[in-house]
């Protein structure tokens, strides 16, 4: 089976559950208990905290642990839109991850903010003009994903957090997919919160952190017993932190060389896609892209028949977000960015790991040829009733 659903989650790597092994089983203790085993395990969160912060090139009281990307999302959006309201108006892209998406629904709903929705490109792009343009003297933050789940479009976030800082806005940024295949620097993306999860980099599920940086105003989400300085209560989970500093150490350090690898692999495989399959369309932009995504629409069959196809030959992966999963809707994102429900509704999401070779996503292309075929081939149409019970 080849498994090419790692933008849903990515398998656990070994060197990050044998770093997190000793915090499960010998220092095991509650950080926050003054005991023996409480200071051990105190010092080793100290520690991956410390790790994260040089990676991300930030301070590490900047870092705040979390469950995961949802959590640092809605962090992010409710702890810096409640601490500081000014005008009540946020801007956001209209192809954020859920996370965002239903935060900012909370946001507008049971508090009055008004939401501008950004334009977007075909390819899913974002200007700097268009976003300066949106801002108002008293928004109250933008957020903008790094880099799109379901696509993989990338986006020039340096840019676009030029113009909130020059107009005094924070601006927030999803860096869940983005993480281990881009720059996280935070300074030269000059962002001022950002979000990312571990289980896409090769943690267990269940820890993920935010990026605040200093002397951004945020009012807790969480509350309890004041962990993380008091902006996320909840006993800390030190093998999580762990796991997620060695994980980010192994994906970090192997840019670019595994970058420009997982590039030229996308590339091939999506010219072969594209040369054999009558029809198919690329969505996302076709340069700035996640260099480990490859996302198509096959008008005229059900995305969802072509997965079973697809799996029932060896491959596994999706037909787009995995948190909109059980949704009869078509994807929001490929809405916003012009396709018609029924396009839509035949999309497919191949995305890899660090450790996919070439002959498997060879083997990938050939599956994708003939499932469409076969699919073409039933006359299945595209749509909801496609969907399978």
């Amino acid at each position: 089976m080849i498994y090419l659903d790692a933008a849903a989650t990515a398998p656990a790597r070994r060197e990050v559950l044998e770093e997190m092994w000793p915090l499960l089983t010998s220092t095991f203790g509650n950080p926050s208990s003054h005991h023996a085993y409480g200071e051990a395990a105190a010092a080793e969160f100290s520690r991956a905290r410390s790790r994260i912060a040089a990676l991300l090139g930030c301070r590490a009281s900047e870092i705040i642990f979390t469950s995961g990307g949802t959590e640092a999302d809605n962090l992010a959006l409710k702890g810096i839109a409640l601490a500081s309201p000014r005008g009540r108006h946020i801007v956001a892209s209209p192809i954020e991850h859920p996370a965002v998406l239903e935060a900012l629904a909370y946001l507008r709903d049971f508090h009055g903010f008004r939401i501008t929705s950004l334009p977007v490109s075909a390819t899913g792009r974002i200007s700097p003009a268009e976003l300066e343009a949106a801002l108002e003297d008293g928004t109250t933050l933008c957020t903008v994903m790094y880099a799109n789940n379901e696509v993989g479009t990338v986006q020039d976030i340096a840019a676009l957090a030029a113009v909130c800082r020059k107009a005094g806005v924070p601006f927030h940024s999803d860096a869940v997919q983005a993480a281990g295949w881009l720059p996280l620097d935070v300074g030269d993306l000059g962002v001022t919160a950002l979000s990312i999860s571990g289980h896409k980099l090769g943690t267990p599920k269940g820890i993920g952190l935010l990026y605040l940086r200093a002397g951004t105003r945020c009012e807790p989400v969480l509350h309890g017993g004041g962990q993380e300085r008091g902006r996320r209560s909840g006993t800390e989970n030190v093998a999580g932190a762990v796991g997620l500093a060695r994980a980010l150490e192994l994906a970090q350090g192997a840019l670019p060389a595994a970058a420009d690898r997982a590039r030229a692999l996308r590339d091939a495989f999506t010219d072969s896609v594209l040369d054999a399959v009558p029809g198919a369309v690329l969505t996302g932009d076709a340069e700035h892209r996640l260099p480990n995504l490859a996302s198509f629409c096959f008008p005229g069959v059900s995305g969802e028949s072509v997965l079973l196809e697809l799996e029932r030959r060896g491959v596994v992966c999706s037909s787009g977000s995995a948190c909109a999963a059980g949704s009869s809707e078509p994807s929001a994102v490929l809405r916003a960015l012009g396709l018609d429900d029924e396009t839509a509704y035949s999309a497919v999401r191949l995305s890899w790991t660090q450790d996919t070779t070439h002959a498997d996503l060879e083997e990938a292309a050939r599956a994708v040829v003939a499932s469409v075929s076969a699919v073409r081939s039933l006359g299945t149409p595209a749509g909801p009733s496609a969907l399978p019970a």
